[in-house]
C-alpha cells in the first residue's frame, strides 16, 4: 500500500469528507470536481499505481466536450488524442472486406484510457484530492453522522459520504446492494485484450487502426500501439452463453480464448501464441450493470457501478457527466446529501440507460453470429450514405441539458472564457454508431 498523497494545505475543518472507491476514470473525475467545490475527497484503489495504456476511449458531442472544458482538461486531452482508430475487416487471405474511418469509433476526441486516467489523477491531486493505492475497502457501516470504513491494509476511517466508482463489478455496490448476480446481466459475448510484439507481418502502424478477421460469432483483431510502434494490441470477441470461471485467474481466461478461437485462419494462431507471455490480459463478459437505485443513505454509485456496459455503452463520457453532476449537486446542498443524490440520479439515469443499450448490440456488431449477418454488416456499412447518417446520428444522441455548477476556478464574468450552462435536448435520440446494427 502506498502512503496517501495529496495537497499539502490543511483542509478547512467544515469541509465534508468523501471516500471514492476506484481510480479509473469516474473516481478521479469526481475527486477533481469535489475538491474544486471545497470538499475533501479520498480515492482508494486496489491497483498499486495508476494504470497506464489500455484501450482507446472517446467523447462525443458538445455536452461532453463542455464538461471536459469545465474540468480544465480539454486542452490536455486534445494534445493527447490518438486521431481516432480506423477499423478494417479482412478475409482469411487478408483482403479487405470493410473499412470504417477513424471517426466511426473515435468520436470528437479519442484518447488512451490510461492517458485520461493520468490527466484526471494529476488534476485532482493538484486540486487537493488524497489517493491511497494498493488497498481496498472491506466493510461499510453507516452511522448517524457518517460511514465507518474498514480497509484491507489501512486502519479504519470514517467519512461523511462514500461513492462507489469501481466499475461494472463494483465492490461498493456488492457491499451495499448485494452481489453481482443481482445486478449484472450477461449480454451474450466475451471480450479480451492484451499487448504483444508488433511482429505479425501486417504492416501495423500507429494511427493506422486495427485489422480484424471474423468468423461467425468471433472477431480477432490487432492494432499497433499508439505510442510504441514495436508493440501491438490484440482484441478478441466471441459469442457464448454465460461461462463459469474464476474472474481473477488469467490462466483460465487464456484457456477459454484458445478454446473459442482454435482453428481460425489469418493470424489468429499467432495471436493466441502471444498469450503465453501476456502479463496484461483483460478478459470479461460483455455485460450490463443495473442498480435499482443509485444511492442509499450516505452511499452512492457512479459510472458503470450504477448503470454501465462493458463495451459500447458510452460509459466513459457518461461517467464524466455523472461526476460533474454529482459533485455539483453535493456542493449545492451542504446539509442534504440525500437530496443531492436524488437530483443527481434524476438528471442522469435516463441518459445513462439509453446509452447503456449500446452494450447489448456491440457484440452482435463486432462478431455477427452468422455468415449472413457478416455480409449484411459489411454491405450496409460499406455504403457511404449509411455511414454518414450513422456518424451524424451518433453525435446528436449525446446531448443532455445540464445545470451550471460554479466552483472556485470559475470566471463567469470573464467575457473571454464564459462559464455558460449547456442547454441541449435531454431527449435527443440515441444513435450511437455501436447501436445501429441490432
Amino acid at each position: 500500500m502506498t502512503a496517501p498523497t495529496g495537497h499539502s494545505d490543511a483542509p478547512r475543518p467544515e469541509a465534508r469528507t468523501v471516500l471514492i472507491s476506484g481510480a479509473g476514470v469516474a473516481g478521479p473525475a469526481l475527486a477533481l470536481r469535489l475538491a474544486r467545490h471545497g470538499l475533501r475527497p479520498t480515492v482508494v484503489e486496489i491497483a498499486p499505481a495508476p494504470r497506464p495504456g489500455g484501450q482507446a476511449v472517446d467523447f462525443r458531442g458538445e455536452t461532453q466536450l463542455h464538461v471536459l472544458r469545465r474540468m480544465g482538461i480539454l486542452d490536455e486531452l486534445q494534445r493527447l488524442r490518438t486521431g481516432g482508430s480506423p477499423m478494417t475487416f479482412v478475409d482469411a487471405d487478408g483482403r479487405q472486406l470493410l473499412h470504417l474511418p477513424a471517426e466511426f469509433a473515435g468520436g470528437d476526441i479519442e484518447v488512451l484510457r490510461g492517458d485520461l486516467s493520468r490527466v484526471l489523477h494529476e488534476a485532482s491531486l493538484a486540486a487537493g484530492a488524497e489517493y491511497v493505492f494498493g488497498d481496498c475497502l472491506t466493510s461499510l457501516t453507516e452511522t448517524a453522522t457518517g460511514v465507518d470504513v474498514t480497509f484491507r491494509h489501512a486502519p479504519p476511517r470514517s467519512f461523511d459520504l462514500v461513492i462507489g466508482a469501481d466499475g461494472l463489478h463494483s465492490h461498493v455496490r456488492s457491499l451495499t446492494f448485494g452481489p453481482d448476480a443481482d445486478h449484472v446481466t450477461h449480454l451474450g459475448h466475451y471480450a479480451a485484450t492484451w499487448s504483444l510484439s508488433n511482429h505479425l507481418d501486417l504492416d501495423l502502424r500507429p494511427g493506422a487502426g486495427s485489422l480484424g478477421h471474423n468468423a461467425p460469432g468471433r472477431l480477432a483483431a490487432v492494432a499497433a500501439d499508439h505510442t510504441d510502434p514495436a508493440r501491438a494490441r490484440a482484441f478478441l470477441v466471441f459469442a457464448s452463453p454465460e461461462l463459469a470461471y474464476d474472474r481473477h485467474d488469467p490462466e483460465a481466461h487464456k484457456r477459454l480464448l484458445r478454446r473459442a478461437f482454435a482453428g481460425l485462419p489469418w493470424k489468429v494462431d499467432r495471436l493466441l501464441d502471444s498469450l503465453d507471455t501476456a502479463d496484461d490480459l483483460y478478459f470479461d463478459s460483455i455485460s450490463r450493470a443495473d442498480a435499482p437505485t443509485w444511492s442509499t443513505g450516505r452511499i452512492a454509485l457512479l459510472g458503470d457501478a450504477a448503470c454501465g456496459a462493458t463495451i459500447g455503452g458510452m460509459g466513459t463520457g457518461t461517467a464524466i457527466l455523472g461526476a460533474y453532476v454529482l459533485a455539483g449537486e453535493l456542493s449545492r446542498s451542504p446539509g442534504d446529501h440525500r437530496g443531492a443524490f436524488t437530483r443527481y440520479e434524476s438528471l442522469l439515469r435516463a441518459y445513462a440507460q439509453e446509452r447503456q443499450k449500446g452494450g447489448g448490440r456491440t457484440g452482435r456488431f463486432l462478431a455477427p453470429s452468422s455468415k449472413l449477418g457478416l455480409r449484411l454488416r459489411n454491405t450496409l456499412l460499406g455504403r457511404r450514405r449509411v455511414l454518414a447518417w450513422m456518424l451524424r446520428a451518433a453525435k446528436e444522441g449525446t446531448a443532455l441539458a445540464l445545470p451550471h455548477y460554479p466552483d472556485h476556478t470559475d470566471h463567469s464574468d470573464d467575457p473571454v472564457n464564459p462559464a455558460e450552462p449547456v442547454v441541449q435536448r435531454a431527449d435527443a435520440p440515441v444513435n450511437s454508431t455501436w447501436e445501429q446494427l441490432s
